[in-house]
C-alpha cells in the first residue's frame, strides 16, 4: 500500500482528556509534582494522529509512531481538560507526516511533529516472530 494513494494534507483529529491522576509525573515519579506528564501528553498526540488517518486504511494495515519531536510548554494540573490536534502535513510512500498541538484551560501546552510508518500486520508480525 502506498500511503500517498490513500492520506491527503489536511487531515485531521481531536482528542480530548481530563488529566487523571495516572497520567501525572507525581504518579510516576515519587515526589515530583502532579502535573501532566510529558510522555503522556506524547502519548495522546499519537494517538490523536492515528486517529486522522486510521479510517483510510485497508484491513490489516496500521500504522507505527516512529519520530516525535515534541515541545511541552506548560504544566497542566490533574482535573484540567486537554485537547489535542493532529494535522497530516506530508505525505511519502510509507511515512505520514504530522504537525501535533495540546492545549488545557488557559493555554497551548505543547507543540511539535510527528511521523508514523504504514505497515502491514501480518508482514510486521512474521518479522518479529510473533505472529
Amino acid at each position: 500500500m502506498d500511503a500517498r494513494d490513500i492520506i491527503t494534507i489536511g487531515m485531521s483529529a481531536e482528542r480530548t482528556l481530563v488529566v487523571p491522576p495516572e497520567r501525572t509525573v507525581g504518579h510516576f515519579v515519587p515526589h515530583m509534582p502532579m502535573v501532566y506528564a510529558t510522555p503522556m501528553m506524547i502519548l495522546e498526540m499519537e494517538m490523536a494522529s492515528g486517529d486522522a488517518i486510521r479510517d483510510c486504511l485497508q484491513p490489516g494495515w496500521v500504522t507505527v509512531g516512529t519520530e516525535v519531536d515534541i515541545r511541552h510548554l506548560a504544566a497542566t494540573p490533574v482535573g484540567a481538560t486537554v485537547r489535542t490536534t493532529a494535522r497530516v502535513i506530508a505525505v511519502e510512500r510509507r511515512v505520514i507526516r504530522f504537525e501535533v498541538e495540546a492545549f488545557d484551560d488557559k493555554r497551548r501546552i505543547g507543540e511539535g511533529r510527528h511521523a508514523r510508518g504504514l505497515v502491514n500486520v501480518e508482514t510486521f508480525t512474521k518479522r518479529l516472530g510473533t505472529g
